[in-house]
């Protein structure tokens, strides 16, 4: 009988570029540290075969579940998220074994013509699938007109390159794991647009109980982002909200010898038109429970409003609004 720990592990993943890229750079660790083979298994999800916009398709789960469901019936033997994309809410029979040292979690304008986000012209065309993205943006105050645009990072580059936009926001960390650093014009200030939770995150997930991929795994953890991904889901837990609501949430974690992580947590709640931002930060150990502090803080500050109100609101504002 051949050892579970010569066999190659299955790796479950989305087939788009950079969720590939991201199982092959997972892959290519594991065989470093701890000399496991591993062959990546590409599946499509709900959220991969729609352009609808994504607040259309469901609040969560719509990149989770089919990778969470081929784990279960055992086709794979661990699952590469996207942290930012994975329900706060735990699923019985699997653990997240793992998060590997984070990627840079804030966002990136790309714009061919120019510097930053304060040079924009107002009116500017700026191309986002994100209602996250799109409220921070109209809170700017600069008139600027979010184009809906959803697709993998090239088609988004692409779309850009035809004039479907005038510039981009993406994640600085997939741009990143694509090789595509230089296409960044600006690193956005989490001042102004505060990152999705968990956002540059990865995290491995496995069945509870196959204690040899969960030890493979660990050799992949970094405390500073576990700290970071735990206490930042907890705040995405406590807003009750998914992957479709304007929040956003970031964690400065100091690592401190002998102690838990001290986190300074920065979070925000916005109205989809942009004509209301709560922000609120507080500061401890880090957990879960300080997460939930501070979505406990920011929705009685009046973000459970506001969270009503883009629940319950147009689904595609008007795509030029002034800030009120």
């Amino acid at each position: 009988m051949t050892s579970p720990y010569h066999c190659p592990l299955r790796v479950g993943t989305r087939g788009s570029p950079l969720a590939l890229a991201q199982a092959r750079q997972v892959a290519g660790q594991l065989r470093k540290r701890c000399g496991r083979a591993a062959v990546l298994v590409a599946m499509a999800t709900p959220g991969d075969g729609s352009a609808a916009p994504i607040e259309r398709l469901g609040t969560t789960g719509v990149f989770t579940t089919t990778l969470r469901a081929a784990l279960l019936r055992g086709e794979v033997d661990l699952v590469v998220h996207s942290c930012k994309d994975l329900p706060a809410a735990p699923v019985s029979g699997l653990q997240v074994a793992a998060f590997p040292a984070r990627e840079d979690p804030r966002d990136a304008l790309i714009w061919p013509g120019g510097t930053g986000l304060e040079t924009l012209p107002r009116g500017a065309r700026i191309g986002t699938g994100s209602p996250r993205r799109a409220a921070l943006l109209r809170a700017t105050g600069r008139q600027l007109r979010v184009v809906p645009m959803r697709g993998n990072v090239g088609t988004r580059l692409r779309k850009l390159a035809d004039g479907e936009a005038d510039a981009l926001v993406l994640a600085m960390a997939g741009l990143s794991r694509l090789g595509l650093s230089g296409a960044i014009a600006t690193p956005l200030d989490p001042s102004a647009l505060m990152p999705a939770p968990a956002q540059g995150v990865l995290a491995l997930e496995c069945r509870a109980g196959d204690l040899v991929t969960a030890a493979a795994l660990e050799t992949l953890d970094h405390a500073p982002t576990r700290a970071a991904a735990i206490t930042e889901r907890g705040f995405l837990a406590g807003i009750g909200a998914g992957c479709s609501a304007p929040v956003g949430a970031l964690a400065e974690v100091a690592v401190q010898t002998g102690a838990e992580p001290a986190v300074r947590l920065s979070g925000v709640i916005a109205a989809t038109d942009g004509s209301a931002v709560i922000r609120a930060q507080v500061t401890g150990a880090a957990s879960s429970e300080l997460g939930g502090r501070l979505a406990r803080l920011l929705l009685a500050r009046g973000g459970a409003e506001l969270l009503g109100r883009a629940s319950h609101g147009a689904i595609d504002p008007p795509s030029l609004l002034p800030h009120r």
